[in-house]
């Protein structure tokens, strides 16, 4: 339960990247609540998460569930580069984020 909980929590920092981009900077008050809902959300959940998980494996995963979602919508929304080598780094944070799952 622990780790879907901690999924959840990687998926709502990607919601709050993204929100943070759609805020324009704070100006869209509705978009900006949802962004601090998810924020808060996110941290909540990984704090559950932590009850279970050790802190160094939980916190690696949720950045690494961040990082990737937010890369990833970045190219898809935004239009950011989806070079060959940039998707291959990408897959690399993927991995280690398997092998932490594995490995804790």
């Amino acid at each position: 339960m622990s780790w879907s909980i901690l999924l959840i929590a990687g998926l709502l920092e990607v919601a709050w990247a993204t929100g943070l981009k759609f805020s324009e900077g704070f100006t869209r008050p509705v978009i900006t609540a949802m962004t601090v809902a998810a924020m808060v959300g996110s941290v909540w959940l990984l704090g559950l998460a932590m009850r279970q998980i050790a802190l160094g494996t939980a916190y690696a995963v949720w950045t690494g569930i961040g990082a990737m979602g937010s890369a990833l919508i970045g190219m898809w929304l935004f239009g950011e580069a989806a070079s060959a080598a940039r998707l291959a780094c990408l897959a690399l944070i993927g991995l280690g984020i398997v092998g932490l799952k594995l490995l804790g």
